[in-house]
């Protein structure tokens, strides 16, 4: 058998055993949270059969323009845009890594020259070489290669997940804004009307203390309710302005103005959804799915800590033609061939090694509380979101029967007050607190399906889209 033969035999065997590379078992922590939610008081809507990750966001949101709003954000925001392109970039990460499991074959070409001087006479030599080959390449017996690979791999999908949790609290996001911004449209409505009436009540004060009928005090009395109310008006206005703004943001685009049919109280915004166990979040939540990649990665990098405390073999290897005559450089006689294997064995590295094998456990642990973290911070949102719909809705019925009794309240005050039988410190009062029962009302309403989309996001909703 040539040495030619045995060198590339040699290479066939240290590449195969090479690839034969066992990674270690992925090791996840238990998840630090009860298996079921803790059971709410109140009524609480019946689960549905389809997880509500499955759920697509418009199919959950009933709202013609809220779905618009949604998906113009998710094609215009810039974060979302930054996060895509994340993915791109750890794609890249991991091709690059990737490669260096394969051996890199080059063409080369080159030329030399020399001029010595030999036995009293200047000589001009030159050489002439072409060929291919590899330099370098390590044959990844302990794994270390295979494990900073798999380590990449794990840091993509993590980036995967991560652009994933982005969309679905974007979702939630540009939801919550639009509610708020139909809020404030609702409240300065409310009080334009409480100004009107409070208007029209002042207009009747004073000409009962022109005709003499009431004094100074009651006019100025009804006079600061008027200016109470146009206060309140100019206050939301402000702050309509600052909430369409930030809907702009989030949107990345500018928002054509809501329709009347856009009213919270005009249709339901949103589609009913139960919660299943605590589990399900494990498998639903990109964010938590992100953090499990992220310790995968650690763990990776921990097998790959450990490879370097092993020899490294690496090896070179080229095959061409060389000549010191260009003319016979192509001729039969001209072929030469290389094969250079090379062991590195570690001896003495100031506790390099020992140090990096510390940094990556320290960083799987760092993986292990950030996983546990989140899986945390979910199971709070959810139970959160699960315990203010308990009692929302009894809120919500509290607070209309509070309103109409403030509105009979009124009534009767002003009625007594025109008789003569009250004074009007007693309409004062009932105005004041049918304005604060309205506005209360509204903003419980809007809390209400405001919690729906928390819970919706919360469960890991807002990923898919189900065409209508």
């Amino acid at each position: 058998m040539t040495t030619k033969k045995l060198s590339m035999m040699l290479l066939t065997g240290t590449v195969a055993l090479s690839a034969c590379q066992i990674l270690p078992e992925f090791s996840k922590p238990a998840a630090p949270i009860p298996d079921k939610f803790p059971v709410a008081v109140g009524p609480v809507a019946t689960p549905v059969a389809t997880p509500v990750a499955d759920i697509g966001w418009s199919e959950f949101f009933l709202n013609p323009e809220l779905k618009q709003t949604i998906a113009a954000a998710l094609a215009n925001n810039r974060d979302l845009k930054t996060a895509a392109l994340r993915i791109e970039e750890a794609r890249a990460l991991y091709n690059i890594q990737r490669s260096d499991q394969q051996p890199a074959v080059n063409g080369t070409a080159g030329t030399s020259g020399s001029r010595q001087l030999f036995a009293g006479t200047m000589r001009n030599t030159s050489s002439y070489q072409v060929g291919v080959g590899m330099t370098a390449f390590e044959l990844d017996f302990f794994g270390r290669v295979k494990n900073l690979s798999e380590a990449a791999l794990a840091q993509f999908f993590a980036t995967e997940e991560a652009q994933r949790a982005m969309q679905v609290s974007l979702v939630g996001e540009v939801a919550k804004a639009w509610l708020a911004e139909r809020g404030l449209t609702e409240q300065i409505a409310l009080a334009e009307r409480t100004l009107k009436a409070r208007t029209t009540s002042y207009d009747l004060v004073k000409k009962r203390f022109d005709a003499g009928i009431t004094n100074a005090l009651e006019l100025r009395q009804s006079e600061t309710l008027v200016q109470t109310a146009r206060t309140a008006v100019l206050s939301l206005k402000r702050e309509h302005a600052l909430s369409i703004n930030a809907l702009a943001l989030l949107v990345g685009a500018s928002t054509p103005p809501a329709t009347q049919s856009a009213n919270l109280s005009s249709q339901p915004v949103t589609a009913n959804i139960g919660a299943g166990l605590s589990s399900e979040l494990l498998t639903h939540r990109p964010d938590i799915r992100a953090a499990e990649q992220r310790l995968r990665s650690t763990q990776a990098s921990i097998a790959a800590a450990r490879a370097a405390f092993f020899p490294r073999i690496s090896l070179t290897a080229g095959a061409g033609l060389a000549s010191t005559e260009l003319g016979d450089l192509f001729q039969g006689n001209s072929g030469t061939w290389i094969f250079s294997p090379q062991l590195v064995l570690p001896i003495f590295d100031a506790g390099r090694n020992k140090a990096n094998l510390s940094l990556a456990e320290v960083r799987t642990d760092i993986a292990i509380a950030s996983y546990e973290k989140t899986i945390q911070i979910a199971f709070r949102e959810v139970a959160d979101a699960l315990s203010a719909r308990a009692s929302l809705a009894d809120e919500i019925a509290a607070q209309e029967a509070m309103r109409a009794s403030q509105a009979a309240r009124l009534e009767l005050a002003q009625a007594r007050y025109k008789n003569g039988i009250a004074n009007y410190l007693d309409v004062l009062d009932a105005e004041r607190e049918l304005f604060a029962a309205e506005q209360q009302l509204l903003q419980t309403k809007l809390l209400k399906i405001t919690n729906s989309v928390d819970l919706y996001r919360s469960l890991g909703g807002g990923l898919n889209e189900v065409s209508q």
